[in-house]
């Protein structure tokens, strides 16, 4: 499995690249910014951008999609509780940061347990609300991509509107601590980490 990540943007958001290295079908998780920056990295990878994959709907993590969505012609999917945020400015955040940023509809919604085939490859869809109402993690041969959930020695925030400090803790309790300690966790900010550290080693989950 083909699997790259890179951080965009200010805030340093982390951008993945999955793919199936016999077909080259792949999908971008988290377009948050730098949209020529990841259409080039995607290039030189020789693959085809069937889907765009969004973990949540923060502007930090889909502020490129709309011109990564135009150029790839990628089919965009996003948890269907984070469905609204593509179109509303205050529910994605931009507001905040001093622009007004919304985009189309995503062409799919997505539900815990949904599969998403990209060539031979499958990735599995983990509803891991907490730090937004329709937050995902991704469970793919690689690894858990985990969007702001879980990151290395810490959580997802929970304080903006639709966050739940309880509730991210039981996400990562219940749905991703479940895996073997040797499985590979790719977060959306920071570098990647595993299950077995986390356990040990993350205070939040201690």
């Amino acid at each position: 499995m083909l699997l790259v990540g890179f951080s965009v943007g200010p805030i340093e958001s982390n951008c993945y690249i999955v793919g199936c290295e016999e077909t080259k079908e792949a999908a971008i998780v988290d377009p948050g910014a730098e949209a020529k920056r990841i259409l080039s990295k995607a290039e030189s990878l020789g693959v085809d951008i069937r889907y765009i994959i969004l973990t949540h709907g923060h502007i930090d993590h889909i502020g490129a999609l709309a011109e990564v969505q135009r150029d790839t012609g990628a089919k965009v999917l996003i948890h269907a509780e984070d469905a609204g945020m593509l179109t509303d400015s205050g529910k994605n955040l931009s507001t905040y940061m001093g622009s007004l940023i919304t985009m189309k509809a995503a062409d799919r919604l997505l539900q815990d347990g949904d599969v998403i085939k990209v060539g031979k490859e499958t990735i599995e869809v983990l509803h891991t609300p907490g730090h937004t109402r329709g937050g995902i993690s991704l469970k793919c041969e690689a690894g858990i991509l985990s969007g702001d959930t879980l990151f290395y020695g810490s959580i997802g925030r929970s304080d903006f509107p639709g966050g739940s400090h309880n509730q991210l803790i039981a996400s990562i309790e219940n749905k991703l601590l479940k895996f073997p300690p040797e499985t590979r966790v790719y977060p959306g900010h920071g570098p990647a980490t595993t299950i077995g550290w986390e356990r040990l080693h993350n205070p939040f989950l201690r």
